[in-house]
């Protein structure tokens, strides 16, 4: 147990202490391959209850221990409560860790803490959205505006559905064939030729190109919007929708604005053998007069909160706070303002995000819609559950599979 603790210490520590991503953080740690599967589930069970950990220690100390301490309770916590791990056993590797480390000082205090956890019974907050809060690790923000939208009981579905699938994309391979073969347990999904998959492991025919993996609401994105000739993704990295796209469009121009995530398209596209597309290095929110109303759609999959997809990446629920959506929205704003110059006449301009909050989403669309009246909206569908409104269509986590996404079609109708 103490080696395990210890390799899950190593990879928060970065994430905690330096503000590393949880999947860069697994990436660069050198841990013991025996327990690299334990360890990636302890870590992501830590981060996407932190803030329900973060209260057990509150309630267990007198003062918040160091940071050091914090996260070692923390990965014995979830051993015992959402692992079932032996107490005592967890109790013991927690304490010869912290004489490992030299802080054997502190092992006395880490002994009794989790003595007293896996003994008492911690209530949770009476109040209810300091109880959801709390329970669902979820920003206190975030959380007060999903529930003036949906209520609290469709609230807590919204922020408690699991994801637990894997989604698969095949292309020049017959997908279910393929899965057969591998004696993999797979289930259908609305699109063509992809597929999820509670269980699988990565093998060496994604590096070439055989399959992929892309979240489903994010194919569903995809899926609404139309062929076309020539189609500017604005925000394109890590490329999947480039690479989706540029099977139903003729040439796709992919743009980021961060040199290393221009790389990440360029990767993506030549690992599945796609020639029509070409990355660049671009701010999307700065206008070029030479591309004026140059392509039949552009697709802007503008940076966002990340809050419907905290399944996969629970350290967003870390570092965001009211403040980053405020800035986010700007963000946004400037973007489909610099982007959408581009869309000929008659051509459509596509938004989307991997949020949950009406801000980013329809709000959003509804002010740029105030602004550029030569745009508007266009209805569309998609047979993976979501919610309509008069602007797009909103993918939530407990009717699309435990992620959540958002997607407006915009048609422009004069120059």
């Amino acid at each position: 147990m103490i080696n395990l603790l210890y390799d899950c210490y190593r990879v928060l520590g970065k994430v905690y202490g330096e503000g590393t991503y949880l999947k860069q953080a697994l990436t660069e740690t050198d841990t013991e391959p025996k327990n690299r599967a334990a360890v990636a589930k302890i870590c992501y069970g830590v981060l996407d209850n932190d803030g329900l950990l973060n209260y057990y220690i509150a309630r267990l100390a007198k003062k918040t221990p160091k940071l050091s301490v914090r996260i070692v309770l923390k990965c014995a916590m979830y051993a015992i409560e959402f692992l079932h791990k032996k107490p005592y056993a967890v109790a013991d590797g927690a304490v010869e860790l912290m004489k490992k480390m030299g802080k054997g000082g502190a092992s006395g205090f880490v002994n009794a803490s989790l003595r007293r956890f896996a003994a008492e019974d911690i209530p949770l907050p009476a109040e209810n959205t300091e109880r959801l809060s709390v329970q669902y690790s979820y920003p206190m923000f975030a959380l007060k505006r999903l529930i003036e939208r949906y209520g609290a009981e469709r609230t807590e579905k919204i922020i408690s559905a699991e994801c637990g699938v894997t989604t698969l994309c095949f292309y020049e391979t017959d997908g279910e064939k393929y899965l057969k073969e591998h004696n993999a347990e797979f289930e259908r999904t609305p699109f063509y030729n992809v597929f999820n998959l509670r269980r699988f492991t990565r093998n060496k025919d994604y590096d070439n190109g055989v399959y992929t993996f892309q979240a489903l609401p994010s194919v569903a994105i995809c899926d609404a919007a139309e062929a076309c000739e020539k189609l500017l993704d604005c925000c394109a990295a890590p490329g999947g929708k480039s690479v989706r796209m540029s099977y139903k469009c003729g040439e796709v121009l992919s743009w980021d604005v961060h040199p290393h995530r221009v790389e990440l398209i360029k990767s993506y596209g030549a690992r599945m053998g796609r020639k029509n597309i070409t990355a660049e290095l671009q701010d999307a929110s700065v206008f070029r007069p030479e591309l004026a109303f140059s392509f039949d759609a552009v697709l802007c999959d503008a940076p966002c909160t990340g809050l419907g997809v905290v399944r996969d990446d629970p350290d967003i629920k870390l570092n965001r706070t009211e403040q980053n959506l405020f800035e986010l929205v700007k963000k946004q704003r400037d973007i489909l303002d610099g982007v959408c110059g581009y869309v000929k006449k008659g051509g459509y301009l596509y938004y989307s995000t991997c949020s949950v909050l009406y801000e980013e989403n329809s709000g959003q669309i509804k002010d740029f819609l105030s602004r550029h009246k030569e745009f508007e909206p266009c209805r569309t569908g998609s047979p993976l559950p979501h919610e309509t409104d008069e602007f797009g269509m909103t993918f939530l986590p407990d009717i699309s599979g435990g992620l959540g996404f958002y997607t407006a079609k915009l048609k422009r109708t004069e120059k």
